[in-house]
Formats: structure tokens, sequence, C-alpha cells
């Protein structure tokens, strides 16, 4: 015979399961440290300085 299954049981795992697979694709797509995001935003500063000191005056 069949094993029973407590159909509510079955969908709260699963949508447990559902949750922490998305919970995992947000973390890789934005989990960003604060430290990388600040290097990141004084690297962008730095390239800015630098192609505003190439422009020349007319």
């Amino acid at each position: 015979m069949a094993e029973i299954v407590n159909l509510n049981k079955a969908r709260k795992e699963k949508a447990k399961a559902d949750a922490k697979k998305k919970a995992a694709e947000n973390r890789a797509a934005k989990g960003q440290t604060k430290v990388f995001k600040s290097r990141l935003q004084i690297e962008l500063e730095k390239a800015r300085r630098e192609l505003e000191g190439h422009k020349r005056e007319d």
C-alpha cells in the first residue's frame, strides 16, 4: 500500500523550500557588503574626477 501523506504538511514544506531557494537567489543578486559598496563608490568618484581632469576648456 502507498504511504499516507498529509497534504497540508507537504504544501507547507514545498512553500518553505521555494522561499529558501528564492532567498538564496536574492542573496546572490543583491547581497553586497557595505565595504564593497563603499569601495565601488570611491572608485566611481575617482574615475569621474579623472574624466573631468581630461576635459578641455574652450
